[in-house]
């Protein structure tokens, strides 16, 4: 018995794949898929879900002292002349930061290594690459769904059949988080 369906593509084609599908599920918290794909992507999800929620509090809270460039109203660095130069002006500020622990550590590299990085355009720059803002999927495991399934033993996703699909008649199904 093999231990995970071919789906029809070479080994580097369907880890890409399964790897897009996975971040697709994450970000939006459900797609529309084929059966046969969902049920491998349902078991990529529970791992990263599973591994979000045990590590979730595996943190220690560190302050740190930071320079930071001083803006003015407009948000521009304030520069001022030394030496005949212009060098922009720093404060040093004092900030609180979460500091993972090795385990967690280790848990947000699997993450990174099981999905891609998306990005988001807001609306109001759409059609603009300058403004887009990657999202954290990391940090959406351990702060959004690690809370939200702490108290439950797996089961974080849900496959519910919609139909057949009018091209090839494979069966369509929509996966989402619970």
């Amino acid at each position: 018995m093999a231990k995970y369906r071919k789906l029809g593509r070479t080994s580097s084609q369907r880890k890409a794949m399964l790897r897009a599908l996975t971040t697709a599920v994450l970000e939006h918290g459900r797609i529309f898929t084929t059966e046969a794909r969902a049920k491998e992507v349902r078991k990529q999800v529970e791992k990263l879900i599973a591994l979000g929620a045990r590590e979730r509090d595996n943190f220690e809270e560190v302050t740190v002292k930071a320079k930071v460039a001083r803006k003015d109203a407009e948000g521009k660095r304030v520069k001022e002349v030394v030496d005949g130069k212009k060098v922009t002006v720093y404060d040093e500020v004092e900030k609180t930061i979460k500091k993972d622990k090795p385990s967690r550590l280790a848990a947000r590299r699997q993450i990174l290594a099981m999905t891609y990085v998306p990005t988001s355009v807001p609306a109001e720059n759409s059609g603009r690459k300058r403004n887009t803002k990657k999202i954290d999927l990391a940090k959406k495991l351990f702060e959004e769904y690690g809370p939200k399934y702490a108290e439950r033993k797996g089961g974080y996703t849900r496959i519910v059949k919609v139909g057949l699909r009018k091209g090839d008649a494979a069966m369509e199904v929509l996966l989402e988080l619970v």
